[in-house]
């Protein structure tokens, strides 16, 4: 209501003023003429003033609740637009938070699986290494095992062949009564010790 009653001083002002100034400007033009127009103007500024009166007494409370509602509503919004940023915030926070957090997490997986990846490295190069070494020594003790086997062919062989080389000389040299005399002699030794 403080704010209306200067608007409407400024309002009668104003029109006083144009009616001035159209008053004065018709005096010049003839004599009669001035206080018909000081009439005019006057039943033109009542009917203005009249109007401007009745459009303030039917509209006044309803611009008056506008600009209210319309206030409240701003401040509302303001109140609520505030209450979303802090929440679009707080959530920035929450998101900043958890994106280092993965990140940590990231970081520390990769360090992880360097590490078990340096740490299977080298069990394979172990591993590898013990299995060229039972290798060798399985190949090793097959070497000697089939050396073994050979010389004991060899040996056979050798036996075999000094049997049947002797055989073949005692073939030679012994006749009818050496044979004998030698039965006779192996007999007397058996029965000897038994």
């Amino acid at each position: 209501m403080k704010k209306i009653v200067p608007l409407m001083t400024t309002i009668l002002v104003m029109a006083l003023s144009v009616s001035l100034a159209l008053a004065s400007g018709g005096e010049a033009e003839g004599g009669h003429g001035g206080a018909e127009m000081w009439k005019g103007w006057g039943i033109k500024t009542f009917n203005f003033l009249v109007l401007v009166g009745l459009l303030y007494w039917l509209l006044a409370s309803k611009i008056k609740d506008f600009f209210v509602g319309r206030r409240a509503e701003i401040k509302e919004e303001l109140e609520k637009a505030v209450e979303r940023k802090a929440e679009a915030e707080k959530k920035f926070r929450e998101y900043s938070e958890k994106i280092d957090k993965a990140s940590t997490e990231i970081d520390g997986i990769l360090e992880m699986i360097k590490a078990q990846g340096v740490a299977e490295k080298q069990k394979i190069i172990d591993d590898a290494e013990k299995t060229a070494k039972k290798m060798k020594e399985d190949a090793q003790a097959r070497i000697e095992q089939e050396t073994k086997k050979a010389t004991d062919e060899l040996k056979a062989q050798a036996v075999d062949l000094s049997v049947k080389m002797a055989e073949e000389i005692l073939k030679r040299s012994i006749n009818q009564d050496d044979h004998k005399s030698m039965v006779k002699e192996y007999i007397d030794k058996v029965v000897i010790k038994h």
